[in-house]
Formats: structure tokens, C-alpha cells, sequence
């Protein structure tokens, strides 16, 4: 009986790597179709019979600054906004966390990512799948979340209650809400290669999301020129309803602008510091587009940063 010879060069054809972080993640991925399914469900009872309902109860027992009702249509209403609002808001925490821990952390840890570098996928390659595909399932998910939540607002059925620029609402109504997820991803991914365990991964990636979005958000209403009022003495400070607010202070008879120093101060305060009028610094909601693509521009820029040096990170450790 004649043997049959192998070559021993010719290595076992790979499994599809991103088939593999598929069936190793299949909870997260699960976790991930009720989240995007919970949230999208409530924004569309929310356009639809939620929306209705609230909008004819407001019409028949509420006037600007009182509602007089018994099935608490317009609170549910507003509940099922707000709810959905907060969900989109809060899971780049959430995929920071999972990313840092589980994605990169405890394969790092239990040494399963070393023995797939040894086997048939490259450490690059790894990395490289690891952050594509939940990046692709992110943005697929989060651009349905965005889409119903803009819809919702733009056919909001009462008259009261949202601004396009308040905290939670101007960041789930665009772009924001999308790039902010795969930021989340890159940091506790570069977090988790950093740490190389679970746990540490997990608190790190947290921490980094954490102080990155608070700091992009401080800086997103600075990226497009402010638009400015000026008002006279008796005028004092203008500026419209509805809009982000940035500085405010007075404007001397040269057209400088100082702080106030007329705060609590009396009728000859003005006249003794040369204050003529008084500026403010805002952006209406003509300038919602201009600060979404902004803001979003800087979002993935640092995300670009941290996934290069994650990659940066992995070559020195496997060089």
C-alpha cells in the first residue's frame, strides 16, 4: 500500500477571520441586535401610535404651560424620546468597555490571539478584523438608531420639550452619535492591547472614552466661528432662543470686547469703565450641520490616531 506524500509547505487553508470573531463574540453580537432592535422599536412606537396619541392629547387638555390629562400619553411620549436618546448617548461606554476587555483584553490574557498568530492569521490581520468587523456592525446599527431619532424629532407631536441643541439631542441627531462608537472601539481596543488583561482593559478603555468625549465635547461648539450679538445698554445681552451659547461680556466705545465689569455693579458703572453695550457669542440652528461635520471630522481623526497606535503597539510587541 503507497502512501500519499504531503508537502509539508503548503499550509492549511485559513478559516475566514471575520466568520471567526463572529462565532467568538456571537453573545456581544446578540446583545447587539436586541439593543439596535429595543431602541429602534421604541423610536417607531414613538413616530407612529406613541406619537399620535401624545399629539392628540395635547391638542384636546394641554395649553403652553399645563397639561390636564389622565392617560399620560404626552409623558410616555416624551419618556420613549428621551429613553432612546440617552441608549445612543451612553453606548460608546458601552463598546469601549466590551472592547478593552473582551474583544482584545481576554484573548491577550488567555493567549488564544498569540495562537492564532502562529496558526493562519497574521497579528496585523488579527487587529485588523477584529476592529473591521464590529466597526461595520456598529455603524450599520447606529445609522438606524440616528435616522429613526431624527425622524422622530423632525415630527415631533408637541410643542414643547426639545431643542435641537441640548445636551443628548444635538449629539443622537447626526453623524456625532455614529463616530462616536468607533471611537469608543479604538480606544478600548488600544487600551486592551496596552493592558493586555480583561480587567484593566476594560477600566482603561472606560476611562480613555470617558476623557476623550468630554474633551471633544467641550471643543466641538469652537470649531465654527460663532456668530455674534451686540446689544446697547438698555438691551443688555441678546442672543436667540434655542441656540449653544458660548462667551458673553461688554463692548467698550473702541468696539473692544471685555469681561463685564459691571456684574451686580450700579448705573454709573458703564459710563466709568467706557461699556456701550454688551456682546454674545452663539450658534442657531442654521450652524446644526456645520458643528455635526465638525465635530464628527475630529471624532474620527482621533479615532485614526489611536487605531494606528494600536497597530503601532502590536508590531513592536510581535516584531
Amino acid at each position: 500500500m503507497t502512501a500519499l506524500a504531503v508537502d509539508a509547505t503548503v499550509r492549511p487553508r485559513p478559516a475566514r477571520a471575520w466568520r471567526a470573531v463572529l462565532r467568538l463574540h456571537q453573545p456581544a453580537l446578540f446583545l447587539w441586535g436586541v439593543f439596535v432592535t429595543l431602541v429602534s422599536a421604541v423610536l417607531l412606537w414613538a413616530y407612529g401610535p406613541g406619537g399620535n396619541a401624545a399629539g392628540a392629547a395635547w391638542r384636546r387638555k394641554c395649553t403652553v404651560d399645563l397639561c390636564d390629562w389622565e392617560d399620560y400619553s404626552v409623558d410616555r411620549y416624551h419618556f420613549a424620546f428621551r429613553f432612546s436618546e440617552a441608549a445612543i448617548d451612553f453606548m460608546p461606554i458601552l463598546v469601549a468597555a466590551w472592547a478593552g476587555a473582551m474583544l482584545i483584553g481576554r484573548e491577550l490574557e488567555n493567549g488564544t490571539a498569540e495562537l492564532a498568530w502562529t496558526q493562519s492569521v497574521g497579528p496585523v490581520r488579527w487587529l485588523a478584523t477584529k476592529l473591521a468587523v464590529p466597526a461595520a456592525l456598529l455603524t450599520a446599527g447606529t445609522t438606524l438608531l440616528v435616522g429613526l431619532h431624527r425622524l422622530v424629532f423632525d415630527t415631533q407631536q408637541v410643542p414643547k420639550g426639545w431643542n435641537w441643541s441640548d445636551n443628548g439631542t444635538f449629539e443622537a441627531n447626526g453623524p456625532v452619535a455614529i463616530a462616536f462608537p468607533l471611537l469608543a472601539l479604538a480606544l478600548g481596543a488600544l487600551s486592551g492591547l496596552i493592558a493586555g488583561r480583561a480587567l484593566p482593559g476594560l477600566i482603561g478603555g472606560i476611562l480613555a472614552n470617558a476623557t476623550a468625549t468630554t474633551l471633544i465635547g467641550l471643543a466641538g461648539p469652537h470649531l465654527v466661528p460663532w456668530k455674534i450679538s451686540v446689544g446697547d445698554l438698555k438691551q443688555g445681552y441678546e442672543a436667540p432662543s434655542g441656540a449653544i451659547y458660548g462667551g458673553e461680556g461688554a463692548v467698550t466705545s473702541t468696539g473692544a470686547h471685555i469681561p463685564d465689569p459691571c456684574v451686580g455693579g450700579g448705573k454709573a458703572c458703564p459710563a466709568a469703565h467706557d461699556v456701550v453695550g454688551f456682546y454674545s457669542e452663539y450658534h442657531p440652528s442654521s450652524q446644526f450641520w456645520p458643528l455635526q461635520l465638525t465635530e464628527t471630522a475630529l471624532i474620527l481623526t482621533v479615532t485614526a490616531l489611536a487605531v494606528a497606535a494600536a497597530f503601532t503597539l502590536l508590531r513592536r510587541r510581535t516584531a
